[in-house]
């Protein structure tokens, strides 16, 4: 039997996280990937009519943050009668005016966002979300059609993200930052927090750099158990990991944080540990309601509650060990691999290609 082809549109970061697993699960779906880099996005189906090597191609795929990318694929693949699916992962008009409020939602260039990717969320013939509140906003905000639109958690990659490291046993109680300093991610919520910890002894540990290290980095400075790293390779992240006894996810003000699940999240979970990030509906009903999930809530941008929350968990370090089974399990029922590859299969048997 022939393999089918999927042609990955654009010119997109293909070893970043997400794609690169869509890409292995496709290939182990039996599929080819091709892939299509044009020199000009805007321009990119008349420079594909000239390509000998999209003679046969069963899927377009436009991955994500490649919004730019959407427009001339969907005129190439309306033209081959080849079906398009786009994974965005964000949305722009979610970016510039919820996260980092560069424009009012009623301001004419904030109208103009908008218009612009409503106009292109209803091109693609599929449309996937990593979140059900992603899904949501596609649909309610952007008018993205909810029979086309199925959620695809983006996980980990499991052969660097796994449970199988132990941490290093004794010392002080390790928590652990790693990001790039957004507001999403609320870093100078974890420092206020920081600040009024009342608790056992910590080793805080921020490994990242971005827009608002600068202004946490000084506001901890006369703390003397707070380590800053820059990035690290990717490859080093499961171990600075397996090091921690808890884990941070995100804890911003904006609303994109409650609509995102940040891949730290997933990864400290695939490594089996516990993580406590603010509360969201992004996560499932069931894992943010059970008491055995390997993660903690606390609200968003809330200092007092965070500091609270850190300092009853560093009183029962043991217990944490149990957590990050559960952590462990969660990430299997709910994040992991198979259960991409599950979702996948699903939206290519919507389109007919499976």
């Amino acid at each position: 039997m022939t393999k089918k082809t999927v042609l990955w549109w654009g010119r997109s970061d293909i070893n970043y996280s997400r794609n690169r697993i869509v890409r292995q699960l496709f290939i182990e779906l039996g599929w080819k990937v091709l892939d299509f880099k044009p020199k000009m996005s805007a321009l990119a189906d008349i420079e594909a009519i000239f390509s000998n090597s999209l003679s046969e191609i069963d899927l377009v795929w436009v991955p994500c943050f490649r919004q730019r990318d959407l427009a001339a694929a969907k005129r190439w693949s309306k033209r081959r009668k080849i079906p398009l699916v786009f994974d965005p992962l964000i949305s722009a008009y979610d970016k510039q005016v919820y996260e980092r409020n560069k424009f009012s939602k009623t301001s004419k260039k904030g109208k103009r966002l908008l218009k612009w990717e409503q106009s292109l969320f209803q091109k693609a013939d599929y449309l996937i979300a990593d979140t059900e509140q992603h899904a949501l906003f596609f649909n309610q905000v952007l008018g993205a059609d909810i029979d086309k639109l199925s959620v695809i958690p983006v996980g980990a990659e499991e052969e660097l993200f796994s449970p199988h490291k132990k941490k290093s046993p004794g010392g002080a109680f390790q928590v652990l930052f790693y990001g790039s300093y957004i507001g999403l991610q609320g870093p100078e919520v974890i420092a206020k927090a920081i600040k009024l910890y009342q608790g056992p002894a910590v080793d805080w540990n921020f490994v990242g750099s971005g827009p608002l290290r600068a202004e946490v980095e000084l506001s901890l400075s006369d703390m003397d158990n707070v380590h800053f790293t820059d990035w690290v390779p990717y490859e080093a992240l499961p171990d600075k990991i397996s090091q921690a006894d808890l884990c941070l996810g995100v804890f911003g003000a904006t609303e994109k944080t409650r609509r995102v699940i940040a891949n730290k999240v997933y990864q400290a979970l695939a490594c089996g540990r516990p993580v406590l990030s603010c509360e969201s509906e992004a996560y499932p009903a069931e894992l943010r309601e059970s008491l055995h999930s390997g993660m903690f809530f606390v609200p968003a941008n809330d200092p007092h509650a965070l500091a609270v929350k850190l300092a009853e968990l560093a009183s029962n370090p043991l217990s944490l060990v149990e957590k990050g089974q559960e952590a462990s399990k969660s990430y299997q029922k709910y994040f992991s691999n198979k259960i991409v590859k599950e979702k996948l299969e699903f939206v290519l048997r919507q389109i007919g290609l499976h």
